[in-house]
């Protein structure tokens, strides 16, 4: 284990807001493009910060963006309908 990853300086409350700013954005704009978006979350704020955007985008949107935890370090945000992500991706082959 190398010691930048044991340990973590809390953001101030300006870097948290710029940071919500850009997940806003970012994640936004792949959930309009193609439905959903993944995003890592290793900790209990990462998983926090990431309902807040879908929440974020639920109230800007008028249509409500889920949350699910695909493992224990992945978070997935989706429009209804792609809640469940197909194991091939469109016109692939079985």
């Amino acid at each position: 284990m190398r010691p930048a990853e044991c340990t973590s300086t809390p953001l101030t409350d300006e870097e948290e807001q710029r940071f919500r700013a850009v997940l806003f954005s970012e994640l936004g704009n792949k959930v309009a493009d193609q439905g959903w978006a993944r995003f890592p979350a290793y900790t209990p704020e990462d998983r926090r910060r990431l309902v807040a955007v879908a929440h974020r985008l639920t109230a800007y949107w008028g249509q409500q963006v889920f949350v699910e935890a695909e493992d224990q370090t992945r978070v997935r945000l989706c429009l209804a309908g792609y809640e469940a992500l197909p194991e091939a991706s469109p016109g692939s082959r079985p």
